[in-house]
């Protein structure tokens, strides 16, 4: 089969067009249309890291939601009723909302007696019925914990928590948190310093330490503080511990819980070199758009 003469025609355009480019000079420094991809949140983008490093140490993620009874929120935590961080300076409250039911007869009954015991005053089913905005996901571990009655987990929650406090440039009054708890007959406190240390060195953090503190659902407790380069300080970042016996006996937990939570913001400021929390709500464009997507 022979060439036809449209076909010669057309290749010996082409060549001319091959030709003409070859030879053509290209201006490198020409301006070009700036294109924005869209992306994600930077915000976002350490939320996603920290579900991927839980993950990756075997541990499963639990949901909830973020309206909840003050039984789950503060009670079955051994938080007395007349708990400062209970009233309204420090927690929101669904006005005129209770909740129906907050758990079975038994772990209500239990729980009475432990603060009654505990705290020695008396414990009053109305005011655990109270919805709240969650002031923590502690909440959403708890109660998987009581309803499931594991004998081990590893199990972690992320999500948004409130708190009525007053805006500055290391608080908001809600922001995302992250928590979670190991389950094991022989567990302890060293383990959940290695297990801290671990996520640290993957969230590329290389200097972290660990002093005593007060939480009151955990015992003992402890508060880790990692080194920001630039400030050139120590800076407070998760508060962790064991949970009391008067936490896991009356819900019917055995064995010990290594339990821990923090702030996702106070990383993201560590990550992004950043003074003010608020910053990662400002919305500026400029910024968002200069975080380097992989860092």
């Amino acid at each position: 089969m022979s060439v036809t003469e449209k076909g010669t025609e057309a290749a010996k355009n082409a060549s001319q067009v091959t030709d003409e480019s070859a030879s053509r000079a290209i201006d490198v420094e020409a301006p070009a249309p700036v294109v924005f991809a869209a992306r994600s949140h930077p915000l976002a983008d350490v939320i996603d890291e920290v579900r991927e490093i839980f993950v990756s140490l075997g541990f499963a993620e639990l949901v909830g939601n973020s309206t909840q009874s003050s039984f789950w929120n503060f009670d079955a935590l051994f938080i007395p009723q007349d708990h400062p961080a209970r009233e309204m300076q420090d927690t929101f409250y669904l006005k005129d909302v209770s909740a129906k039911s907050v758990a079975t007869p038994k772990q209500i009954k239990q729980v009475d007696a432990a603060h009654k015991n505990g705290w020695h005053y008396d414990w009053r089913l109305d005011a655990a019925k109270r919805m709240v905005l969650r002031t923590h996901t502690t909440c959403v571990t708890i109660r998987a914990l009581a309803d499931q009655e594991y004998d081990e987990a590893r199990l972690f929650s992320i999500g948004r928590v409130f708190r009525n406090e007053k805006v500055s440039y290391k608080h908001l009054v809600e922001f995302n948190q992250v928590e979670g708890v190991v389950v094991g007959k022989n567990v302890t406190l060293r383990d959940l310093m290695g297990l801290q240390m671990e996520f640290y060195r993957k969230m590329g953090i290389k200097k972290a330490k660990f002093w005593p503190t007060f939480f009151p659902y955990t015992e003992p407790s402890l508060q880790s503080m990692i080194y920001n380069e630039r400030l050139g300080k120590w800076v407070e970042l998760f508060g962790m511990g064991i949970f009391r016996p008067e936490v896991t006996k009356p819900l019917g937990i055995k064995n010990p819980v290594l339990a821990w939570g923090g702030g996702i913001e106070r990383i993201a400021m560590l990550k992004y070199g950043l003074d003010d929390v608020r910053e990662l709500y400002n919305n500026k464009l400029g910024w968002l758009r200069s975080v380097p997507k992989c860092q």
